[in-house]
């Protein structure tokens, strides 16, 4: 826990760093998520969804291919969303409506964001090939990662 704790916290502080540089947002996106795949080993796909059209559309991702579109209330991206709270998922198999991307995954976190006047805008959704992949950690460092993409103002 202590390992995944200080890899969380290096990678915010760089992120920090980082998107000072840009207010973008898809820019934002793609710098955070390229940061998280590729320094957290057990991260297997890695994106944002952005609402769009009524839809949760899939943004800047690392990792196979994904869904292109999901529908509010639906899988747990769906369910995040709707719900505008953190959904940890240890076994994607035994969620209600999971929708299968890439059979490879096994566990999954999704954090919803709002934009900058408060609306439910999106989520951040890491799975991975393991089942328990995610713990109260993850949960707490990627909300605030989140908070950094998309500050509050």
């Amino acid at each position: 826990m202590k390992f995944k704790d200080g890899r969380y916290r290096r990678i915010r502080e760089q992120l920090a760093v980082e998107l000072r540089k840009c207010d973008d947002p898809i820019a934002r996106m793609a710098t955070t998520v390229a940061v998280l795949h590729h320094k957290q080993p057990h991260f297997f796909w890695t994106g944002f969804y952005r609402l769009a059209g009524g839809r949760l559309v899939v943004g800047p991702y690392q990792g196979s291919l994904a869904c292109q579109q999901i529908e509010p209330g639906r899988g747990v991206c769906g369910t995040a969303f709707v719900r505008g709270e953190t959904i940890v998922v240890p076994d994607v198999h035994a969620f209600p409506g999971h929708i299968p991307c890439d059979a490879r995954s096994r566990s999954e976190i999704v954090v919803p964001y709002r934009d900058a006047s408060g609306a439910p805008a999106g989520v951040l959704d890491v799975d991975a090939r393991t089942t328990g992949a995610f713990d109260e950690v993850d949960r707490e460092h990627l909300e605030a990662i989140v908070e950094l993409v998309f500050p509050r103002r």
